[in-house]
């Protein structure tokens, strides 16, 4: 511990040494001289995900937060999932090589089934487990503009599953990637990685853009989880008048992750730890078309495929989604922004099961159907009331409605409040309904087996929360900002694991006892937290960017449920506590030097340290257009764990460090 807490203050009296150093121009430049409300507003990103249209983050009534290109390519990050971690609020939790578990004001687990995950409008939450096969979500991450996420419920424009939150990955247009760039690295855990992009005009205002990228990642320590991947992708964009836009975008991709877990066997009866690799693969394609009808109106429509297919040996899967989104924005009166829209979605399914893990039925198809309308009133030049609704209808459950308002003030253009009160719903997955998991098996006494059996249940209902949330936004000074916000959520009908009578079964051979488990709505719960967020402009070349997070969860089950442990499960499933400050210095002679550092609490109940992690990059630019950095991940640990899951066996994030070299032309 003495030894980690030196490395932490020999590194802070480094970025102060830095007080008369030269600022670069991508750092945010402070002058003086520069009058307040033209400073005010610099480099404040805009976001679409709160309002389904765009505005500054900083004028949004909602716990936003944005990763900006600028802080994708200081991060020294290789993954989407990493970059999530410096987003406060949210849990990154990283299980082995190539799984994480992320989320939003608590319930964290592989498949959180809280938080909506969207690539340019293309939702990659899964029907079958619900949560995100983290594994195959990337892109080339110098395509990336931003990254914005909202904390808290996003049902009432977005629909069933953004209960605790949105997590929005917009690209940039083809436009504003023009020529190659070409990046390439090696490290001790990165065997290998690059990509190539290049991007072209094809015509009047029409503009194309076409990558590839492959990389291989060693395992863990203490893992079987190698990862490696290729894929390739195209962008065109097409002003066609100045009214109208046309977007079409389309990936494939191919690979491996490696994974450990346990399987359940009948003869001998055991439950045994097997290395079962998973081979992905899937393609998507998106056509968005936007006619503006005038600068407070506009429509847009929306049609995406995507297919992903993941292959082990106990499971088959095939997923074909089919999607449609529509959306109008217009003036009512002078008071009233009307926004409304609806959509339709077709989940088309293949699984080819085991005795360890089935479908029934094997092949599936689900609807759902969706209307939602909101409605900005401008109550005063200052204030401002949303109100608006969901409605959907699902296949599980039936129809459902996730209705909000939300009311902003800002009496001075350097700080506002803002407060809300949501609800939204988690719907039942393909596996709640219809999945058959052996998880265990073992002999009895007698000799017989016995085997530890899930089962789908297709009465369960959905999940819900009624949440409410305070926020407040300060530009103190030209150089120093805070965004805090604070919640309290109530869940109800919280799914809960259950047991029924023990049957005999017969086949497969030899025969057995099984005891199954189901899901069931047997508890309920509040979670309470507040997440204070800060930007600090210290030097004109030095950028720092603190964040706190505090969360309370406090859990309850019925008296009509058989399970004694759910509650304190849920309740450990994310940290009480997390830290992080993130330090942007411009050095001499090109150079760039840039630290995260990083303080997660301990998880009491799955007996998972506190960790603190500290990730360094050293950047050079030679040249405008070359770029050399050496990043350091975990600097502080040799390895550590960051959660435990039922999932796979996880392995400790070890520390690693790899180079990179950046070529535009």
């Amino acid at each position: 511990m003495i030894k980690k807490w030196t490395v932490v203050s020999g590194v802070i009296m480094m970025l102060f040494s830095g007080t008369c150093l030269e600022a670069r121009a991508d750092v945010i430049n402070v002058d003086e001289k520069m009058p307040a409300e033209e400073l005010l507003f610099m480099k404040i990103p805009v976001v679409v995900t709160a309002a389904r249209k765009e505005q500054s983050q900083f004028e949004t009534a909602a716990a936003t937060y944005v990763i900006t290109a600028e802080d994708i390519r200081r991060s020294g990050m290789t993954t989407i999932p990493e970059l999530l971690r410096m987003v406060p609020g949210l849990d990154v939790a990283q299980i082995d090589a190539n799984k994480w578990a992320i989320n939003s004001r608590g319930f964290n687990s592989r498949y959180a089934n809280e938080l909506l995950v969207m690539i340019d409008g293309r939702t990659v939450y899964t029907p079958l487990f619900a949560g995100v096969y983290w594994d195959v979500q990337d892109t080339m991450l110098e395509d990336i503009e931003r990254i914005e996420v909202v904390r808290g419920p996003g049902g009432t424009l977005w629909g069933a599953n953004a209960v605790n939150g949105v997590i929005n990955i917009i690209t940039k247009s083809a436009k504003d990637t023009q020529g190659g760039l070409l990046h390439a690295g090696y490290g001790d855990r990165e065997e290998g990685f690059g990509a190539m992009r290049y991007g072209l005009k094809m015509g009047n205002d029409v503009y194309f853009r076409a990558y590839a990228k492959y990389f291989n990642r060693d395992d863990f320590v203490g893992g079987n989880d190698q990862w490696q991947a290729q894929r390739g992708g195209f962008r065109l964009d097409w002003d066609i008048s100045y009214q109208d836009a046309l977007t079409v975008m389309g990936d494939y991709y191919d690979g491996r992750s490696g994974m450990t877990t346990y399987r359940a066997f009948l003869s001998p009866p055991a439950t045994l730890q097997v290395t079962d690799p998973e081979d992905v693969n899937g393609g998507n394609v998106l056509l968005r078309w936007r006619r503006s009808l005038s600068e407070e109106s506009d429509i847009t429509l929306q049609a995406y495929f995507d297919n992903a297919e993941r292959k082990r040996d106990v499971l088959d899967q095939r997923v074909d989604t089919y999607d449609l989104d529509f959306q109008h924005r217009f003036l009512l009166g002078d008071r009233q922004e009307i926004t409304w829209g609806m959509g339709y979605r077709l989940v088309a399914d293949k699984l080819k099961g085991s005795f360890s893990v089935s479908f029934d039925p094997e092949e599936r198809q689900t609807q759902l159907f969706s209307v939602f309308l909101q409605d900005q009133i401008t109550i005063m030049e200052n204030l401002w009331l949303t109100m608006g609704s969901k409605f959907e209808h699902n296949d599980y459950t039936g129809f459902e409605v996730q209705p909000s308002a939300r009311i902003k003030w800002q009496p001075h253009p350097s700080y506002l409040f803002w407060g809300a009160v949501s609800r939204a719903v988690h719907t039942p997955s393909r596996a709640s309904n219809n999945i058959v998991l052996n998880v265990a098996a073992s002999p009895s006494p007698r000799g017989t087996p016995v085997v530890i059996r899930v089962v789908g249940n297709e009465d369960i209902e959905s999940e819900n929360v009624l949440a409410y949330e305070i926020g407040y936004r300060h530009q103190l000074t030209r150089r120093l900002s805070i965004d805090v916000a604070g919640f309290y959520n109530v869940y109800d009908d919280l799914f809960t694991a259950e047991t029924s009578a023990p049957v005999f079964e017969t086949s497969p051979p030899p025969p057995h006892l099984v005891i199954p488990v189901f899901e069931d709505n047997f508890m309920h719960g509040e979670t309470l937290g507040i997440e204070v967020a800060s930007n600090y402009q210290a030097m004109r070349n030095w950028r720092l960017s603190p964040s706190y997070t505090w969360l309370n969860m406090n859990m309850n089950i019925e008296s009509k449920s058989g399970n004694t442990t759910a509650d304190k499960n849920k309740e450990g499933s994310s940290p009480e506590h997390q830290f992080q400050i993130r330090s942007y210095l411009n050095l001499p002679y090109n150079l760039e030097q840039d630290t995260a550092l990083y303080y997660i609490s301990r998880l009491h109940i799955l007996e998972v340290p506190s960790y603190t992690r500290m990730d360094v990059r050293l950047g050079w630019h030679p040249m405008d257009d070359l770029e050399l950095s050496l990043s350091v991940l975990n600097l502080l640990d040799n390895r550590h764990k960051e959660l435990i899951s039922d999932s796979a066996i996880e392995s400790e994030v070890p520390r690693s460090v790899y180079a990179k070299i950046t070529w535009k032309w």
